[in-house]
């Protein structure tokens, strides 16, 4: 695949991700989340909103992420795949998807201590932590590739 047309790809690729993160966050988060609380029998019915303000702000590093996304494949059209400027945009992506997870993993803990969560939200979050860590130790894998590549090109 030549630079230009995989540059494409990941653009489609990135805005069909930033669509399926505003229909999951705005439209089903909020629908599901009141599903799973009312079914618990109003026992959590206080959880929902501090659930929902704990989703949209982990929301943010993702779509910091998506736009460094952005910008990996602009490099690439212009035949920068392996720069430092990559380099340190998949740098800055492994650390938002790690203090995401992160900070959704305490929310998650927090609101278990605080009698605020069900059983089921807990585990959906761990999960999606799991998620976030990997996606954290690739993004630092890739990172620090494209860096001894972009190292080597220097020379």
């Amino acid at each position: 695949m030549h630079q230009k047309s995989l540059s494409t790809w990941l653009k489609v690729i990135l805005l069909g991700a930033a669509v399926c993160v505003v229909v999951i966050f705005i439209y089903l988060m909020p629908r599901v989340g009141q599903q799973l609380f009312d079914d618990q029998g109003g026992q959590f019915a206080p959880g929902y909103w501090p659930w929902m303000v704990l989703i949209w702000v982990s929301a943010l590093p993702c779509c910091a992420a998506l736009a460094f996304g952005w910008l990996i494949a602009v490099n690439i059209g212009h035949d920068r795949s392996y720069s430092l400027e990559n380099a340190r945009l998949l740098r800055w992506i492994s650390a938002l998807a790690a203090g995401d997870s992160a900070f959704l993993f305490l929310g998650s803990i927090l609101y278990l201590l605080l009698n605020l969560s069900t059983p089921v939200a807990t585990l959906i979050s761990i999960l999606v932590v799991f998620l976030g860590a990997a996606a954290s130790v690739t993004a630092a894998a890739l990172s620090h590739l494209v860096f001894k590549e972009a190292s080597k090109d220097a020379e």
